[in-house]
């Protein structure tokens, strides 16, 4: 069973043409995020395809108390929206309380809801009440077929504007493994399916009091999933991922991005 297409402001996910989720893991501060949406932005325009620009306003499930965390959901939330009417692009954030969604909602193309509450009935209520497209992580601890469930509350809660992203499952300590099986098994369930090439290099707590990753591989994943037919590429990209506030051994150098675009691109078409 084939799910409709998912229109996300100006993107269509499931449509024919791939639709890349990019940009850095958090918003380090407004001028840094419009930098990093600008050139994203140029980027697919001269590659010509489809994104959806990506930061979160809040890092809420940081590994250390001292970990930076980002701004407020209301300055995130305005930072964004003004990004995308500013660029003419779509836009999407994390949420991680109903409270949360219910302010995104007002601004933001599609709620994310991250893979540590994607089970959450309250939050996920919430976000389907705003009426945006909803973006849900699959848990790590979660096998592909118990999407269903969460698919129901969605659907029961009044919004089938929705679609599942697969980022990797527990695999022993501070590691995942992504199962390109699973795209295919939550796509022939009828839903649509993104794959999240750059948390499922993650080394969860790797690093003692932070999260250690190999962004060496999110490439790799991504051509995979790109071929087992997934509908979109979820990446983060950092100008200097050295220097990432949040995430960096697992993000992408925007500097490489537009030859992954480039392969990625080439690879929907060859087996689409």
């Amino acid at each position: 069973m084939k799910a409709k297409p998912l229109k996300v402001g100006r993107a269509m996910i499931g449509g024919k043409r791939p639709v890349f989720i990019l940009g850095p893991c958090v918003i380090e501060s407004e001028k840094f995020a419009w930098r990093m949406a600008e050139k994203i932005a140029e980027l697919c325009n001269n590659e010509d395809v489809d994104f959806i620009f990506k930061a979160s306003y809040d890092k809420a499930n940081r590994t250390s108390v001292r970990s930076f965390r980002g701004v407020d959901v209301n300055e995130g939330c305005e930072i964004l929206s003004a990004i995308g009417r500013s660029l003419k692009i779509s836009v999407t954030t994390d949420v991680h309380t109903a409270g949360e969604a219910k302010i995104a909602g007002e601004k933001i193309d599609m709620l994310q809801i991250p893979a540590f509450l994607s089970r959450q009935t309250d939050l996920l209520r919430a976000a389907a009440e705003t009426g945006r497209a909803i973006n849900v992580k699959k848990g790590q601890f979660l096998a592909p077929w118990d999407v269903r469930n969460i698919a129901e509350k969605l659907l029961a809660f009044g919004n089938e504007h929705f679609c599942f992203t697969e980022r990797g499952t527990t695999f022993g300590y501070n590691n995942l493994v992504a199962d390109m099986r699973s795209l295919y098994w939550m796509r022939d369930a009828g839903y649509r399916v993104i794959f999240d090439a750059t948390h499922s290099v993650q080394r969860p707590g790797g690093a003692g009091d932070s999260t250690s990753g190999e962004s060496v591989l999110a490439p790799v994943l991504a051509r995979a999933a790109m071929a087992a037919g997934c509908d979109a590429i979820f990446m983060e990209v950092h100008k200097n991922p050295t220097y990432a506030l949040s995430d960096g051994p697992s993000q992408i150098p925007l500097k490489d991005l537009p030859k992954h675009l480039r392969m990625l691109k080439a690879i929907h078409a060859a087996v689409s």
